[in-house]
């Protein structure tokens, strides 16, 4: 009995199909279109899976990339034996701490390690490159090998000219070559003065960027990024390695070294939040496929339910209809597939090397595909096929036959089930969102979304029919859009759950993004009054600073207002050893001092303690130190009131110090203390001590020059800090350190008053791609509702109406879908954020240390575009259609 069913579904199946590739191929402009919504996402996953397989390189190309033609690679960086894994990827001590070797290591050295016959190279992997374009430097990654060495040549290809040979020449990359706009035979000086000549263009295959590379040079100290590649007579066998294990040398070999544990052998196991978040983000996409295509589906189904019904009238029952229309979305499921994955591997192929040089920066590995990925993506989209045929499929076997034989069309209604189920949905939803959100997980988060999105979907049907029925108060021509979109449910329905799906996950994505960012400018505490710039030494011992003066003269040369300032910080006046440092702080009374460190966990009431309540915030831009000086920096240092720094300034002359915690001040005085990084005792004194008000709150601590003798301090210059009437430009910068550039090497830190990240591109991104999908859903749902209305436009026609008519019915069904799309979705993301929100800000209410909430902030941004984006749909659809009605002769 189960053969005889099995034979008979079989042979079902195989009919259908044939069905289904007859009416694929006579209604070519559905086909095209489901063919098209269903390759796009295949070809951009086949695009990505292809491309991640090629750039994924295997262990051999690796390892060419790294020994070029030579047996192995050998870094000696210890003294002491060590211990590594198979491939040479990893190294520990054998016991005991390392010991860094001091000096570098000559060639000689390691022949004499190696069997007889051996040769070898050095490679020095990084070092840096600086040099001046115009007034600017330039810093440029190089590289030190020699590349006529017959192990070294193959680590790169020469592109034009030749590679290096002398200590005076060097080749650039591609990258390098435009950046330094140098051709071959070019000179190029360094900052140091060193000159060079460009000999040659030679690129990396592991490195696309500007690179640089000299001849092989014999370095004056050990390097982490020097190696040798070594060829030695037969292969690298265990006791070779066991020997050279025993100096401090890692062995990296092209096969795995016997004895020796395989750390990279093992297969990792996916992490299950991120395998979480993908899955439900795949299935989000997998649900708008299916909401794009499913209209097309139900439209043909509509077309066809005379031909089903004659199938049902032969002796079809409702099994063969279902299977007659599934076989649609497994026919142009799979035709999709097909398409999407040859043009998805084709555009990888193509687009090859705009990859490798514009997003990885380096060069893939041999031509390959990605056979396990693609087969799942083509499975996928055959189940979007099959899961957008599937409503269709089961209204198909419940038409009633006689309307079918007769083209009567039948009036549906929405069943009171499928409206509980999805406010049963879409309120587990919101819940199961919530309860991940106060245990930040984002797959939680993710699958309530989708709960959430999945129980709106099966409840816009019957909004649907309700708007349909309060369209009696309009005019004409809107009232036979929701008339028509209220009839044609299985096809409006769809369309106007993906534009939901879409814009929800959009405006709650961007909800959460703009309130993450007005969180994170809230939290954001610069640490000089924002525009101000600290000019710093890059080598503190690199001779005597410039005079103030002097520096005054080339800042105001580029700013023509600023004040320039000297300051200095304190160090160990009699150091306990080379390595030993001071470190100086201003400490409150005990009555003063919170019970819990500032990130240590502690109950709620500390929340309440006014002891634990900080006047002040760390910086989050510049750092400025602990200072020695006699007030004339604190302007620039705190943008304090005129009268407060005139106070303060007294206090230091008195031999004081200077705080901003009116904690640390107790009957005039201050508790300093100086902590040595040796051990040595702690040294502490009672200053005269004064709090400033009313400048920027960041805890500072200025010490006199006499307070400083006092504990034992020296002031040592660290460079200067620059009172600026505005904040500077990018090119200002660029020209002040250019000018600073010939008095000493310093850098330059700018203040600002906001972080520097900047979501509003993000932001546009999502409004972008819900706008696409909208336009997408308006347009075929509009194209679908004209193909089957035409026999209304006919009627119009009939009777007179205006030819115009045509031209506004189109405008309004776009409409109906993107207007009621986008408010249904703006109101779901709206709403399941603001529930996000509520959640993750009811964990903070009463955590310590203190976590400012997130506040609800709604990006106008993307608000605009969703709102712009119905009217645009809308518009199109009015300029596309022709204003001309249909007339057709009725036969009898």
């Amino acid at each position: 009995m189960i053969s005889g069913r099995l034979a008979e579904a079989r042979g079902s199946w195989r009919t259908a199909l044939r069905i289904a590739r007859r009416e694929a191929r006579r209604s070519r402009r559905r086909t095209l279109l489901v063919l098209v919504m269903i390759a796009l996402p295949v070809l951009g996953l086949s695009f990505a899976a292809v491309s991640y397989d090629m750039a994924d390189l295997s262990r051999s190309e690796r390892l060419d990339r790294r020994l070029g033609a030579a047996d192995a690679e050998l870094q000696w960086t210890n003294l002491t034996p060590v211990t590594q894994d198979a491939w040479g990827e990893n190294s520990w001590p054998a016991e005991g701490d390392p010991t860094p070797r001091t000096r570098p290591v000559a060639a000689d050295e390691l022949r004499a390690l190696l069997p007889a016959g051996s040769h070898v190279t050095r490679i020095r992997w990084w070092m840096p490159f600086e040099t001046r374009l115009g007034r600017r430097t330039v810093s440029l990654e190089a590289r030190a090998l020699d590349l006529t060495d017959p192990l070294a040549r193959p680590l790169a290809t020469v592109r034009e000219g030749r590679v290096p040979v002398r200590p005076d020449e060097i080749a650039v990359s591609p990258a390098a070559q435009r950046r330094l706009d140098a051709r071959l035979g070019a000179p190029v000086r360094t900052t140091d003065g060193t000159p060079y000549q460009v000999v040659g263009v030679v690129e990396f295959p592991d490195y696309l960027g500007e690179v640089v590379t000299l001849a092989g040079v014999a370095p004056d100290s050990p390097s982490t990024y020097d190696s040798w590649l070594v060829d030695v007579p037969g292969r690298v066998d265990a006791a070779l390695a066991d020997r050279l294990n025993a100096r401090g040398i890692q062995v990296s070999a092209r096969h795995p070294l016997p004895g020796r544990q395989d750390v990279a052998g093992g297969t990792a196991m996916p992490d299950a939040e991120e395998t979480g978040v993908s899955v439900l983000v795949g299935g989000l996409g997998l649900l708008e496929v299916v909401l794009l295509v499913g209209p097309a589906f139900a439209v043909g189904v509509r077309r066809r339910r005379r031909d089903l019904a004659l199938v049902a009238v032969a002796g079809g029952d409702a099994a063969h209809l279902r299977r007659i229309v599934l076989a649609d979305g497994v026919v142009l499921g799979a035709g999709g597939a097909a398409l999407g994955l040859l043009l998805g591997v084709g555009t990888a192929f193509a687009g090859r090397p705009l990859v490798e040089q514009y997003l990885l920066h380096q060069r893939f590995g041999a031509y390959r595909v990605f056979p396990a990925a693609l087969a799942a993506i083509a499975a996928v989209a055959v189940l979007a096929g099959v899961l957008a045929a599937l409503a269709p499929a089961w209204t198909a076997a419940r038409q009633d036959v006689v309307a079918g034989l007769a083209g009567r069309r039948e009036a549906t209604r929405p069943r009171a089930r499928w409206l509980l189920l999805g406010a049963l949905l879409t309120v587990a939803g919101t819940a199961v969102a919530a309860f991940a959100a106060t245990r930040t997980s984002p797959s939680g988060v993710l699958a309530g979304v989708v709960l959430g999105e999945l129980g709106l979907v099966f409840c816009t049907p019957t909004l649907v029919g309700v708007l349909a029925r309060a369209g009696r108060l309009l005019p004409l021509t809107p009232r036979l859009a929701l008339r028509d979109a209220s009839r044609n449910r299985s096809s409006a329905a769809p369309a106007i759950s993906a534009v939901m799906a879409a814009v929800a996950g959009s405006v709650a994505l961007g909800v959460y993004l703009a309130s993450d960012d007005a969180r994170e400018r809230a939290l954001w505490q610069p640490g000089l009054p924002p525009g101000h710039v600290l000019l710093q030494f890059n080598d503190r011992g690199a001779g005597s600073p410039p005079a103030t003066g002097t520096v005054t003269e080339r800042v105001r040369a580029v700013l023509p207002d600023a004040t320039v300032s000297a300051i200095a910080s304190p160090e160990c006046a009699r150091p306990a050893g080379v390595d030993d440092y001071c470190v100086a702080l201003a400490v409150r009374p005990p009555a003063q001092r919170c019970p819990y460190g500032p990130f240590e966990s502690g109950p709620s009431s500390a929340r309440d303690d006014p002891r634990c309540v900080r006047p002040d915030r760390e910086p989050n831009d510049v750092f400025v130190p602990v200072l020695v000086d006699d007030g004339a920096a604190l302007p620039a240092l705190t943008d304090a009131p005129a009268d407060e720094v005139a106070a303060a300034r007294r206090t230091l002359a008195a031999g004081g110090v200077v705080v901003t915690d009116p904690r640390q001040v107790e009957n005039g005085q201050v508790r300093v203390e100086v902590n040595h990084d040796s051990g040595t005792s702690t040294t502490a004194r009672l200053l005269p001590g004064y709090a400033l008000r009313g400048g920027l709150p960041v805890d500072r601590l200025v010490l006199s020059p006499a307070a400083a003798e006092a504990l034992g301090l020296v002031a040592v210059p660290i460079g200067y800090l620059v009172d600026t009437t505005g904040p500077p430009t990018d090119g200002q910068r660029e020209r002040l350190t250019d000018e600073l550039s010939a008095l000493t090497p310093m850098s330059l830190q700018m203040s600002t008053a906001d972080p520097p990240s900047d979501k509003r591109s993000l932001l546009l991104l999502l409004a972008g791609a819900s706008g696409v999908i909208t336009l997408g859903a308006a347009a075929v749902a509009t194209g679908l509702a004209a193909a089957e209305g035409r026999r209304d436009l006919s009627t119009l026609a009939a009777v007179g109406a205006d030819p115009r008519v045509r031209r506004l019915l189109s405008l309004c069904q776009a409409g109906v879908i993107a207007v009621l799309g986008s408010a249904l979705g703006i109101l779901a993301g709206l709403g399941s954020a603001v529930v996000i929100l509520a959640a993750i800000n009811r964990r903070y209410a009463d955590s310590w240390p203190v976590q400012p909430p997130y506040p609800v902030t709604v990006p106008g941004l993307t608000m605009a575009v969703l709102v712009l984006v119905p009217l645009m749909a809308m518009l199109g659809a009015a300029l596309i259609t022709r204003s001309r009605l249909p007339v057709e002769r009725r036969l009898d």
